[in-house]
């Protein structure tokens, strides 16, 4: 529920760790990616982020339906008019405020999720040369509105952190927010978030194993044999 401010008690765990390692690593890969994008010869480091950042979020959808309580999109998804009301009430005196995601933010992961996995299967078409030029510039079109709107998101991070006077940065570090007692999560889930990192680096390994990548290059010869 909506609060008029942040809570001035004791901070409490409110971001699990498979949250947290899941956006700082979707950080990674989207810079690296980005970064990557137009060289040649670090195109197997751009295809290997691109399918991390698949994989990435299809585990967070999962998270997103049975994790723990702030991580379950049925906490903050709330659709344009609750947004709305949210960016409303932030000039005022009385800003409303959210333990979790608020609605405006929410409707940004939302699209960020989307856009990840657009952008991934986009490259992969690209990759597996279907479509040709057309199939590249939508790739690269979904990546610069990605771009955009991680920026928008970045901004209202900031605005959120100075009018409710809490560090969201810090937040998505160590997972504690001030709130009221009874309103954190009990278990960290630290032994998924590290499997989760054990298997991303795994995946990365393998990719390198070779001067072609396995990943990458399996994806090209089933694409040789379909007719």
């Amino acid at each position: 529920m909506p609060r008029d401010r942040a809570h001035d008690g004791p901070t409490m765990l409110v971001w699990d760790a498979p949250v947290r390692v899941f956006h700082w690593l979707l950080v990674l890969c989207f810079a690296g990616a980005w970064l990557t994008a137009d060289s040649e010869r670090w195109r197997l480091a751009h295809i290997t982020l691109g399918y991390t950042s698949a994989a990435l979020v299809g585990f967070r959808l999962l998270w997103g339906l049975v994790g723990t309580r702030y991580a379950r999109f049925a906490s903050f998804v709330r659709g344009p008019r609750a947004a709305w009301a949210y960016l409303r009430s932030l000039p005022g005196t009385r800003p409303r405020h959210y333990v979790g995601h608020n609605p405006a933010g929410a409707l940004a992961i939302v699209a960020l999720l989307g856009l990840v996995l657009a952008t991934s299967a986009l490259g992969w078409a690209v990759e597996a040369d279907f479509g040709g030029d057309w199939f590249a510039e939508l790739h690269e079109g979904a990546a610069s509105l990605m771009l955009g709107i991680a920026a928008l998101h970045v901004l209202g991070v900031a605005i959120g952190s100075l009018i409710h006077r809490e560090n969201l940065v810090r937040a998505m570090i160590d997972g504690r927010k001030r709130t009221e007692p009874g309103e954190g999560i009990r278990r960290p889930w630290r032994p998924l978030a590290m499997l989760m990192l054990a298997a991303v680096l795994v995946f990365w390994a393998l990719q390198w194993q070779g001067p072609d990548g396995s990943f990458a290059r399996s994806i090209r010869e089933v694409a040789a044999r379909l007719p």
